[in-house]
């Protein structure tokens, strides 16, 4: 009878204290905090307006995650090859250009990565320095008053892009491609400072010929 007792004491202690060891170690402060239904606050705000700029959401930029922002977060998380569950995870964040954490290292890197994406779809084929033009355009849109004013805005502008249209802008990039983004963030510009460019063996809008032409690489000429 004691024994039992004994050995019932000695397990109950042990889950105490694997209890305790969980609650020191988990501590709920220091996980990623995500956006999702329920949630309020300026990270949501920002969702909010960046799919209303891109055509994903309708609503108010009130900073309240409700049902129309799990709607456009899972329409937006669609279009882009992410798991559409409506929650603003860590992924879904980076593809919409917002660092998670806030930390410039995690915003240039999601950088990196998206601009390598779009080199990709749009520019795999051409010689290097078209695709480090690519990148170059993007970024050049990014300091324009005329265009969003970060990357991920910048390449999902409704109808900007034709591998976000089609959805080549999800393919997995090679090393070239992420070479050719980390040169044109460095600085390099073979664009001449353009803003545009397109093929003129499949182009059908006739004003992009209008624009003032910087250089031609490979297939595409560059215009401002």
């Amino acid at each position: 009878m004691y024994r039992k007792i004994i050995i019932f004491g000695l397990i109950f202690l042990n889950i105490c204290l694997v209890a305790s060891v969980y609650l020191v170690n988990h501590d709920p402060s220091t996980e990623e905090v995500l956006s999702r239904y329920g949630s309020s606050g300026s990270e949501v705000r920002e969702i909010q307006t960046r799919l209303k700029r891109w055509g994903y959401y309708n609503g108010a930029i009130d900073g309240i995650y409700g049902s129309q922002t799990v709607n456009a977060v899972k329409y937006f998380q669609r279009k882009n090859g992410l798991t559409a569950d409506g929650i603003a995870g860590s992924k879904t964040l980076a593809a919409m250009g917002i660092a998670g954490s806030n930390k410039a290292s995690s915003n240039n890197q999601s950088n990196l990565n998206l601009l390598a994406h779009a080199v990709y779809g749009e520019a795999r084929g051409e010689p290097y320095e078209g695709m480090v033009a690519v990148a170059a355009v993007i970024l050049n849109r990014v300091r324009s008053s005329n265009f969003p004013s970060t990357v991920a805005g910048v390449i999902y502008q409704p109808g900007a892009f034709t591998a976000v249209s089609d959805g080549q802008i999800n393919l997995e990039p090679n090393q070239a491609a992420y070479k050719a983004a980390q040169d044109a963030l460095n600085g390099w510009d073979p664009s001449g400072g353009a803003i545009y460019y397109f093929n003129p063996n499949t182009a059908t809008n006739k004003w992009i010929w209008s624009r003032p032409l910087t250089v031609v690489i490979g297939k595409h000429r560059f215009c401002k």
